[in-house]
């Protein structure tokens, strides 16, 4: 290695020695080496550059925020996530770096339908016909009910959420899918508006598909009851309850599928109330434009409440 730093760049005899001229000279006398041995070594002991140990500190990063938010984040969700936080790097980088540490974000896989149809239950008419963007929180709910396998049997969980913001309202999990599993759900949702001091849901759409649950009389008397008019979308068409089926699949791909194996129905529940608090607040969503769904929620109500202030009438 200092023969070689000390040799290249001489001119002898008229003629200008290189690495590549030495290191040939030096295999051929017995003493082998490469000139990208050289230049790898000469690499090694060189002090790392700027770039590199912004490299370094951007990998610090990404990793925890890829770790802290369920392993799921892509490129484009890592690279949002940084720059909300004040660290600011292009996309690009993220991406490169996040080939280097091995890191992808989550896939779905195929979605297994639950919805059993009671032929003999009036079913509301579709009041949504696949329009999941209303102008405001409480125009429209959608609910809907997966199962997830556990070493104690099946455990099914049905949520509720809030179409302008894609915020989980109410969600529960049990060992059976009868009604009370989704008016569980229903009441927690109601109460969560109740809560934060929105619970008027006169003129609210709740949106299903057509399987028995949310068919039961139970069921609609509840809605009815709350100011809620029910909606059923068509049988065996995914597409007419999309926005319920996409969450769910959310779920699975985040958290069920990854997570597992399940040890029965507590396991399940505590994992969904984080997975819950974690995707309301601080998951960034695409459709909210990159912000949480609570994020969403605030900002309308803070627009509205100006609004209001300023003499101007709310939507």
């Amino acid at each position: 290695m200092r023969f070689i730093a000390q040799h290249a760049g001489r001119v002898v005899a008229g003629l200008r020695w290189g690495v590549e001229s030495i290191c040939r000279v030096l295999s051929e006398h017995g003493c082998p080496i490469a000139p990208s041995t050289y230049y790898a070594a000469l690499a090694r002991t060189r002090a790392p550059s700027a770039r590199q140990r912004r490299d370094e500190a951007l990998k610090t990063e990404i990793a925890r925020v890829h770790a802290d938010n369920y392993g799921v984040y892509g490129a484009r969700k890592v690279w949002l996530a940084l720059n909300r936080e004040g660290i600011a790097v292009a996309r690009c980088t993220v991406e490169r770096l996040m080939r280097g540490l091995g890191l992808v974000g989550a896939r779905r896989g195929r979605r297994v339908r639950t919805t059993t149809v009671d032929a003999t239950a009036a079913r509301p008419a579709d009041l949504l016909g696949r329009d999941f963007n209303p102008p405001a929180p409480n125009r429209a709910w959608v609910a809907d009910f997966t199962y997830v396998p556990t070493w104690s049997g099946m455990v099914y969980v049905a949520f509720v959420i809030d179409a302008y913001s894609r915020r989980i309202l109410g969600w529960r999990a049990a060992t059976s899918m009868r009604t009370e599993l989704v008016l569980d759900a229903l009441e927690q949702a109601i109460w969560t508006r109740q809560q934060a001091g929105t619970g008027e849901l006169d003129g609210l759409v709740h949106h299903t598909d057509a399987g028995s649950q949310y068919t039961s009389i139970a069921f609609t008397e509840r809605l009815a009851e709350a100011g809620a008019a029910p909606s059923v979308g068509s049988v065996g068409d995914a597409y007419d309850n999309a926005l319920a089926e996409s969450i769910i699949g959310l779920f699975k791909t985040e958290l069920i599928r990854p997570r597992g194996p399940w040890r029965g129905v507590e396991h399940v529940a505590i994992a969904c109330l984080e997975w819950v608090d974690w995707f309301n607040h601080r998951r960034l969503f695409q459709a909210c434009g990159d912000i949480p769904p609570a994020e969403l929620e605030t900002a309308h109500y803070r627009h509205h409440a100006a609004l209001a202030a300023a003499g101007h009438s709310s939507p």
